[in-house]
Protein backbone atom coordinates (compact mmCIF):
# COMPACT_ATOMS: atom_id res chain seq x y z
CA UNK A 1 0.00 0.00 0.00
CA UNK A 2 2.98 2.49 0.59
CA UNK A 3 3.74 2.04 -3.12
CA UNK A 4 0.46 3.73 -4.10
CA UNK A 5 0.47 6.30 -2.13
CA UNK A 6 4.04 8.09 -2.83
CA UNK A 7 2.74 7.59 -6.29
CA UNK A 8 5.31 5.08 -7.36
CA UNK A 9 4.33 2.38 -10.43
CA UNK A 10 3.13 -0.64 -10.35
CA UNK A 11 2.84 -3.57 -12.55
CA UNK A 12 1.78 -7.47 -12.31
CA UNK A 13 2.92 -9.96 -14.31
CA UNK A 14 1.10 -13.29 -14.08
CA UNK A 15 2.02 -16.09 -16.10
CA UNK A 16 0.26 -19.83 -16.37
CA UNK A 17 1.70 -22.78 -17.39
CA UNK A 18 3.56 -20.84 -20.13
CA UNK A 19 1.02 -20.60 -22.07
CA UNK A 20 -1.08 -17.59 -21.12
CA UNK A 21 0.87 -13.81 -19.68
CA UNK A 22 -1.16 -11.11 -18.33
CA UNK A 23 0.15 -8.23 -17.55
CA UNK A 24 -0.80 -4.70 -15.85
CA UNK A 25 0.56 -1.45 -16.25
CA UNK A 26 0.75 -1.18 -20.58
CA UNK A 27 1.11 1.90 -21.51
CA UNK A 28 1.65 1.23 -24.89
CA UNK A 29 2.06 -1.60 -27.88
CA UNK A 30 5.06 -0.70 -29.60
CA UNK A 31 5.06 -3.37 -31.75
CA UNK A 32 4.22 -7.44 -31.96
CA UNK A 33 4.34 -10.29 -34.20
CA UNK A 34 4.39 -14.25 -33.29
CA UNK A 35 7.56 -14.42 -32.10
CA UNK A 36 7.81 -11.14 -30.05
CA UNK A 37 6.25 -8.47 -28.57
CA UNK A 38 7.26 -5.16 -27.45
CA UNK A 39 5.74 -3.20 -25.25
CA UNK A 40 5.75 0.05 -23.22
CA UNK A 41 5.01 -0.07 -19.36
CA UNK A 42 5.46 1.86 -16.81
CA UNK A 43 8.41 0.35 -15.48
CA UNK A 44 10.22 0.23 -18.57
CA UNK A 45 10.04 -1.12 -22.18
CA UNK A 46 9.62 -4.77 -21.79
CA UNK A 47 9.83 -7.39 -24.12
CA UNK A 48 8.25 -11.23 -24.59
CA UNK A 49 9.71 -13.67 -26.99
CA UNK A 50 8.12 -17.42 -27.57
CA UNK A 51 6.69 -19.32 -30.11
CA UNK A 52 2.84 -18.33 -31.93
CA UNK A 53 2.17 -15.68 -29.96
CA UNK A 54 -1.11 -13.68 -30.11
CA UNK A 55 -2.59 -11.46 -28.50
CA UNK A 56 -6.23 -12.24 -26.34
CA UNK A 57 -7.03 -9.10 -24.73
CA UNK A 58 -6.18 -5.56 -24.77
CA UNK A 59 -7.44 -2.91 -22.74
CA UNK A 60 -4.63 0.57 -22.59
CA UNK A 61 -7.35 2.47 -20.81
CA UNK A 62 -6.51 -0.11 -17.55
CA UNK A 63 -3.51 -1.06 -18.81
CA UNK A 64 -4.00 -4.67 -19.38
CA UNK A 65 -2.59 -7.09 -22.19
CA UNK A 66 -2.92 -10.85 -22.10
CA UNK A 67 -0.75 -12.99 -24.84
CA UNK A 68 -1.37 -16.78 -25.29
CA UNK A 69 1.61 -18.78 -26.68
CA UNK A 70 4.61 -20.63 -25.66
CA UNK A 71 6.63 -17.92 -23.59
CA UNK A 72 10.54 -18.27 -23.93
CA UNK A 73 11.38 -14.80 -21.79
CA UNK A 74 10.49 -11.70 -20.78
CA UNK A 75 13.14 -8.84 -20.65
CA UNK A 76 13.18 -5.36 -19.59
CA UNK A 77 15.44 -2.85 -21.96
CA UNK A 78 17.18 -0.54 -20.14
CA UNK A 79 18.89 2.52 -20.88
CA UNK A 80 21.02 2.63 -23.97
CA UNK A 81 19.99 -1.00 -24.73
CA UNK A 82 16.79 0.45 -25.28
CA UNK A 83 17.12 2.22 -28.44
CA UNK A 84 19.43 -0.09 -30.35
CA UNK A 85 17.09 -2.95 -29.68
CA UNK A 86 14.05 -1.75 -30.60
CA UNK A 87 15.57 -0.58 -33.63
CA UNK A 88 16.76 -3.99 -34.57
CA UNK A 89 13.06 -5.06 -33.95
CA UNK A 90 11.62 -2.05 -36.36
CA UNK A 91 14.86 -3.59 -38.98
CA UNK A 92 13.47 -7.17 -38.42
CA UNK A 93 9.68 -5.94 -39.19
CA UNK A 94 10.43 -4.01 -42.14
CA UNK A 95 13.45 -6.31 -43.92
Amino acid sequence: MVDQSKGQKRQEVRMTNRRLLELTGVLKVESFDSEEFLLETELGVLTVKGQNLHMKHLSLEQGLVSIEGLVHSLAYLDGTQNASKSKGLFGKLFK
